[in-house]
């Protein structure tokens, strides 16, 4: 299946610290190319794949699931583990969600997380549905594109494709029952005003995590924050939370 152009994953070799960058539902790593790029640029090793089924067509998506994901974001863990001394990782929305899922199962590997606009809570009444709508209907109205920023636009799908949206349910099930196996420190950044995910996952952050996560507000974007108004908050904030918990050294133009 062809890959859209500006959906192709992104790697950059740099320094012993990695970052795995992980981007969100029905996205492509477009919405997190100018983080990794941020961070490549002081020096950093960065991964952002391409999740399976993204950045090509929803139908395509409708074929794979949360476990699928996962594992491909699993693999690209692997590999940074290999090249790099510490690995931090980061993502928007269900890339939040599934880098917080990685720091469940990998709690040593893991130095740090960062979240952004995360998606850990089902606070959508139809999505609760999804697992009965699959059998009526193969998509539904999009969650793509909840930018402030006049101009920008996120390269993501304008259908939901439903079948896919169903196996959330059980991805938010395991990290909420997971949470407390995390051992590094959590920065989440949150978006006063967010038309796709809303108040409840941070909330629920806040109330497991207590004092090992810190939650940063963004005043001036939506959802996909890392391509809005408040980007340059997220990239800054990123790497000072890397300097403040990397243990080896950061290349010395960070």
């Amino acid at each position: 299946m062809p890959v859209l152009p500006g959906a192709e994953p992104y790697h950059h070799d740099g320094g012993p610290i990695g970052v795995l960058l992980c981007h969100g539902f029905t996205g492509s790593p477009q919405s997190l190319r100018p983080w990794g790029e941020y961070l490549a640029g002081h020096g950093l090793t960065v991964s952002l794949p391409r999740l399976p089924g993204h950045g090509t067509t929803w139908q395509e998506m409708n074929r794979t699931g949360w476990e699928d994901w996962y594992a491909e974001l699993d693999k690209a863990l692997a590999a940074l583990r290999e090249r790099c001394a510490e690995v931090f990782v980061m993502g928007l929305s269900l890339g939040g969600c599934l880098a917080l899922r990685l720091a469940e199962v990998h709690p040593k590997a893991i130095r740090g997380v960062v979240a952004v606009n995360p998606s850990l809570v089902c606070d959508t009444p139809l999505l609760r549905l999804a697992p009965v709508l699959k059998w009526i209907v193969p998509s539904v109205r999009g969650v793509a594109n909840d930018i402030k920023r006049e101009g920008v636009t996120e390269l993501g799908y304008s259908r939901t494709p439903v079948r896919a949206a169903a196996t959330l349910l059980r991805l938010w099930r395991l990290v909420q029952r997971d949470i407390d196996r995390i051992e590094a420190p959590v920065l989440v950044f949150r978006s006063r005003e967010d038309h796709v995910v809303g108040p409840a996952s941070v909330a629920f952050l806040r109330s497991r995590l207590a004092d090992r996560v810190e939650v940063r507000e963004l005043t001036d974007s939506y959802h996909v924050a890392t391509l809005d108004n408040d980007a340059p908050v997220i990239f800054e904030g990123s790497l000072g939370f890397i300097r403040s918990h990397a243990s080896v050294g950061l290349p010395k133009d960070v």
